[in-house]
């Protein structure tokens, strides 16, 4: 694909070499972005791990200190006597057996799944709905809790799951370019801690092969793995 005057520009600035310090890396992303609308700062870490073995799967959750900068629409899946409060908290929609029926019926419009743990075993009607979409509540994830409306105040603040695909890559965003650099490279620390930090015991050696930045269509940077 032929790549714009103001793109190949950014890639003049980029040592496709060089492995970036968190900060250095934040500021060329800045510097290089071409959109002219407010990008997502964008990280990709690149693991050394097996995904097909169950004890090297990576799943975790990370609550940013400065959020991620996106609006998060949350349902949860509660009894009534939690409806009011996961509402006031912030969620587009909460409900028990009247929700899940309108889930089954094709509605999906949110990002996050909330269930209480009472709630599961009537979930499983709308798991081949939820499931694909990855939106399936999961205790790994946070996101199966009694406390539902805590849940959803944290989400809104700015906690994101982070999970491995199937090439042991995971994908997930820290930010957006119109934070300063000091709440980018705050967030981006947080980040990478927090995928150190949840390391598989099966994984003995070299578990983080790799970490890109970029801004949304901008050019990657690479990160030296803070020690």
């Amino acid at each position: 694909m032929k790549k714009s005057k103001s793109l190949r520009a950014a890639y003049e600035k980029i040592d496709a070499e060089k492995l970036y310090s968190v900060s250095e890396a934040v500021k060329l992303m800045k510097q290089c972005s071409t959109v002219k609308f407010d990008a997502t700062a964008e990280i990709h870490f690149n693991l050394g791990i097996d995904p097909k073995h169950a004890d090297q799967q990576v799943r975790s959750t990370v609550s940013l200190p400065h959020g991620t900068g996106k609006l998060v629409r949350i349902a949860v899946f509660c009894g009534d006597d939690k409806v009011k409060a996961a509402k006031a908290a912030g969620a587009v929609e909460a409900g028990g057996l009247d929700l899940i029926d309108k889930v089954a019926k094709g509605w999906t419009d949110f990002d996050v799944a909330v269930s209480t743990p009472d709630m599961m075993k009537e979930m499983a009607k709308i798991a081949r709905v939820l499931g694909p979409k990855g939106l399936m509540p999961n205790p790994k994830a946070g996101t199966v809790t009694p406390d539902v409306d805590k849940t959803v105040k944290e989400l809104i603040a700015g906690r994101l799951e982070f999970r491995n695909d199937k090439a042991g890559i995971i994908h997930t965003i820290f930010g957006k370019l119109s934070f300063d650099e000091k709440k980018l490279t705050e967030n981006l620390a947080a980040m990478i801690k927090s995928v150190q930090d949840v390391k598989p015991s099966g994984v003995k050696a070299n578990y983080i092969k790799s970490i890109v930045v970029n801004s949304t269509m901008g050019v990657g940077i690479k990160i030296e793995l803070p020690q």
